[in-house]
């Protein structure tokens, strides 16, 4: 599990003075949030973009800003939380002091691999040994080889006795 605990003294303290982007992330394998402490220079400006996945908290740390989203601009200030809904075009933009910000969001699932719609040939040589540990409900790998249920959606996990060759 991640460390319990940093203060945000310590993520800035130990950043270079002139280091931007993420300063500091969540770490740890069994976590289900990512965080990020990010760092804008004086009047920086992000690309617009969409996240079509993932829902976004931001918390301003320091300094000011701009978030433009939804043709809107709405201020960020120290002490300031705003939600980003998934499928939200948005940018920031550092104001003249510069901005720190913490964003905090579900974890993205990692890479997962899906079973073939056709069956396996005698020329496309045999499954792979990890088969019987992909859901067939939502395709995510299971870590554990002795794992009997998925651990994202539940649904029981094949076996090797379930008609795979």
């Amino acid at each position: 599990m991640p460390a319990a605990h940093v203060t945000l003294a310590d993520v800035l303290a130990a950043a270079e003075a002139d280091a931007t982007g993420a300063l500091w992330r969540l770490e740890g394998a069994a976590r289900q949030l990512d965080a990020n402490v990010i760092r804008l220079r004086p009047r920086a400006s992000g690309t617009p973009h969409v996240e079509p996945d993932l829902d976004v908290l931001l918390f301003v740390a320091e300094g000011h800003g701009t978030l433009h989203r939804a043709g809107t601009e709405e201020e960020m200030t120290p002490g300031t939380l705003l939600f980003v809904p998934r499928g939200e075009q948005r940018a920031v933009t550092a104001g003249d002091d510069g901005l720190v910000y913490l964003t905090a969001h579900r974890r993205r699932p990692g890479m997962t691999i899906h079973r073939a719609t056709t069956p396996v040939t005698a020329e496309g040589g045999e499954a792979p040994c990890l088969l019987p540990r992909i859901c067939e409900e939502c395709g995510r790998a299971a870590e554990d080889p002795a794992a009997a249920y998925c651990g994202r959606c539940g649904k029981r996990l094949p076996t090797q006795s379930s008609g795979l060759s």
